[in-house]
């Protein structure tokens, strides 16, 4: 069963891991987050950051380790990872890649009303979004390849390996349902229940 976090926003995961390299301000850690791309799977901005952060410091799973000044820019806070903090991180990742859990994505909640739309229109939109996700799956493949080619080790890359494999996999998710929308027994059953309702 899934553990109630004292603070459960997935970039609090993202914090504690990369504390635990080394101790570093939080506009630093804003900085390779970007810069390894974790912002493709963990959504957050500046604030939402420093909100976590001070999250993380009150729970006690992080603490102030000292305060920078530079002359150019404004003092910064430095933080260290705790204990608790080690703690929490293997127990929430082991939590994570243990345990599938439901999830509400947004084409899920699509799906679940597709039948209120006529079947050649919504064939027209699949097809869309078809042509969609097989750029973007184009666009990782050329990545992932190109990481590769600069000796990056392949555990680095495997969260764009698993989101290749799930767009992969919704391409043909879609393909079969464009198929199902276009076959004449469904468009005329489609027709008897909401023909006369659009």
């Amino acid at each position: 069963m899934e553990k109630r976090r004292k603070v459960g926003n997935p970039l609090a995961l993202a914090v504690l891991a990369w504390l635990m390299l080394e101790p570093m301000h939080p506009y630093e850690l804003g900085r390779r987050l970007k810069e390894t791309e974790q912002d493709r799977s963990i959504n957050y901005n500046r604030g939402s950051l420093y909100m976590v952060v001070k999250q993380l410091a009150k729970a006690g799973f992080i603490a102030e380790q000292e305060t920078v000044r530079d002359t150019q820019r404004p003092e910064r806070t430095v933080y260290a990872l705790t204990e608790e903090g080690r703690a929490e991180l293997y127990d929430w990742l082991r939590e994570l890649v243990a345990q599938p859990r439901q999830e509400y994505p947004h084409f899920g909640v699509a799906l679940s009303l597709l039948s209120v739309l006529p079947p050649e229109e919504t064939a027209g939109l699949l097809s869309a979004r078809l042509a969609t996700l097989t750029g973007q799956v184009g666009d990782i493949r050329a990545r992932i390849a190109q990481a590769e080619s600069e000796g990056v080790t392949w555990v680095f890359l495997v969260e764009e390996q698993y989101r290749v494999t799930v767009l992969d996999a919704e391409c043909r998710f879609v393909s079969e349902l464009i198929e199902e929308l276009e076959n004449p027994d469904y468009i005329r059953t489609w027709k008897e229940m909401f023909g006369s309702r659009t």
